[in-house]
């Protein structure tokens, strides 16, 4: 077949489709774009033409278009790439109230063909229901889509209106490396090896965290960057090996003067970008009242159902998983969910499943039947008072499940939160639409690791810890809180950020309870604890997954919907089949060997 494709011929789009209205009516105008559909109904040939901005409707007929152009529009197929030069006039049909264009139609005076296509293997059009992984494999032709074209459009108008916000603000936009020194404190690291320096290796860096703070010790005092970020760890829906984060760091700052800005930054944004209006100041809430109350340090409030502190109640009954657990240092914790006490057996019997995926031994419950009796799991095991008793402290009524759990806080409080996210998705308790934005503050400076042996740092090893606090790093490290803060939106973390420690002899403790010698912190950490010999100011910041703020604004479900070329779950690019193998000769520069695993 010889190519019908033509060149522009210095031919210029004059407006993108939907950049057209009934204002530009019997303007000569010239549109671009790919055939979305092609309807010949015999004299007449109707195509839907599409561009990033939508669909606008060509009609060709050969005494407007002539004989050339009108033949050409009858071989037409979906994903052409045509330009067309034409008339603006009102739709001689219906109307379609659909389309932004819906009243308009371009009657084409000539055409001329771009590219040829051929028939693509799914539909290109909104709420595909093509498998992901063939679109990820197509994700050049993906992308085409109206839905993920509209995701990626407001994606760039969020970091547009960042941008602009930050600016007037006074902060300075500044590139960090990409190329770092590996600091394996976290998350493990993405290794790139060095061909001039044999058996040394750079990291791509988990975040600008250290760069950022240099930057502060050199008196840049407000900076900003959209930053690429890779993390080595398994991927869940709101996670890619790459990413990318809105940071920010503020020298001569605390927590009120962090959080204020970055409250107004919030309701920009979303006015600018959504015309959302975020009312100010957000709600906060302590990081120890979240996991009472919501099982979770990232908890969505758009509804209740909060947790209840069960075990005064049940100390000294006969129930030994509730007793066990409180003699073990733990704690008995219930959730309420209203009207659902006829729940099947099945359903129960699933988010008994569901609790031992999160590290439960399991899951008790009673039922309040209509007649006021109680059908539960553990009833045999208690008396009738004690029964009572816990069904008061529930605020139980008549047709309400109580659902409960014995065993660690951390245990508990991580399986009833996941119990009562899957509750209010399947009961439809919240509407989602509504956008609840929420600071939780006063995290743990530390956290106790099974795994290690030791404490480690809940976010790094450089946030400060609150002043009446560290009188007990040495006595209580746990009871230390941190000035440290997230951002929460229907309960996905959407960021976070601390007050710095820029005190020699604060930081020096904090590595040491770190387990981290002296000559260690140097060896890793060298040279920002030489740069804060030279005059630190207090510095404090932030940094926001962008994608994740994109995914939740256009309501996504997954981040691979506002990412143009995502991973899937095991780090793998579909489309160009990375990871892969590279040549022998590259290995060889590099002095690397490939050797098989052993089992």
């Amino acid at each position: 077949m010889i190519s019908m494709a033509e060149s522009m011929n210095g031919l210029k789009r004059t407006h993108r489709c939907t950049e057209l209205s009934i204002a530009n009516e019997g303007e000569q105008v010239t549109v671009m774009g790919w055939v979305q559909k092609q309807r010949n109904k015999g004299g007449i040939v109707f195509v839907d033409l599409r561009d990033r901005s939508g669909i606008l409707q060509i009609i060709f007929e050969e005494s407007d278009c002539g004989a050339e152009s009108f033949a050409k529009a009858e071989k037409l197929r979906s994903e052409y790439v045509i330009a067309v030069v034409g008339c603006v006039t009102k739709r001689s049909g219906a109307v379609n109230e659909n389309l932004k264009t819906g009243n308009i139609e371009v009657r084409a005076t000539s055409l001329r063909i771009l590219a040829e296509a051929q028939t693509p293997p799914f539909p290109i059009e909104a709420d595909s229901k093509t498998k992901e992984d063939i679109r990820l494999k197509y994700r050049y032709l993906d992308l085409r889509r109206p839905d993920i074209q509209k995701n990626l459009l407001l994606r760039s108008k969020i970091a547009t209106e960042m941008r602009s916000f930050m600016a007037k603000e006074g902060f300075v936009e500044i590139e960090t490396p990409v190329l770092c020194k590996s600091t394996p404190e976290g998350a493990r690291d993405y290794l790139v090896p060095s061909r001039v320096h044999p058996g040394n290796f750079y990291a791509l860096p988990q975040s600008p965290q250290l760069f950022k703070q240099l930057l502060m010790c050199s008196g840049y005092d407000r900076y900003f960057q959209i930053a690429r970020c890779f993390r080595d760890e398994d991927l869940r829906a709101d996670r890619q090996p790459e990413f990318t984060q809105a940071d920010m760091e503020l020298s001569f700052v605390d927590v009120e003067d962090v959080l204020e800005v970055n409250e107004r930054l919030i309701q920009h944004v979303c006015r600018e970008a959504i015309g959302l209006e975020v009312k100010l100041p957000l709600s906060r809430i302590k990081w120890i009242d979240a996991m009472n109350r919501y099982g979770s340090d990232k908890p969505d409030t758009r509804f209740g159902m909060e947790l209840v502190d069960v075990s005064d109640v049940v100390a000294g009954c006969g129930f030994g998983v509730f007793t066990g657990a409180l003699e073990n240092g733990g704690s008995v914790r219930g959730l309420n969910v209203k009207g659902q006490a006829a729940m099947p057996r099945k359903k129960i019997d699933a988010l008994v499943d569901m609790a031992k995926g999160s590290g439960a031994k399991g899951l008790a419950y009673l039922a309040i039947e209509e007649d006021g009796t109680y059908k539960s799991s553990f009833a045999k095991f208690m008396t009738p008072e004690q029964l009572d008793a816990l069904v008061r402290a529930m605020d139980g009524e008549k047709g309400d499940l109580l659902l409960f759990a014995a065993d660690k806080n951390t245990i508990v409080w991580n399986v009833l939160g996941q119990l009562r996210l899957e509750l209010g998705k399947q009961l439809n308790l919240y509407d989602p639409k509504q956008f609840n934005f929420l600071w939780v503050v006063e995290f743990p400076l530390l956290e106790w690791s099974e795994e290690e042996n030791r404490f480690m740092a809940m976010h790094h090893p450089f946030t400060m810890p609150m002043e009446e606090d560290w009188q007990y790093i040495d006595s209580d490290p746990g009871r230390v809180r941190a000035k440290a803060y997230d951002i929460v939106l229907n309960g996905v973390e959407l960021g976070g950020g601390s007050v710095r420690i820029h005190q020699d002899d604060i930081q020096e403790k904090m590595f040491e309870v770190l387990g981290f010698t002296k000559e260690k912190a140097w060896e890793q950490f060298g040279f920002l604890l030489s740069a804060f010999q030279y005059g630190v100011p207090p510095h404090a910041g932030l940094a926001y997954g962008l994608d994740r703020f994109v995914m939740l604004l256009v309501g996504a479900e997954n981040i691979r919907e506002v990412i143009a070329f995502p991973k899937v779950k095991d780090a793998s690019d579909m489309m160009s089949e990375a990871p892969n193998v590279v040549d022998e000769k590259q290995l060889e520069e590099l002095g690397i060997a490939i050797r098989e695993r052993e089992e």
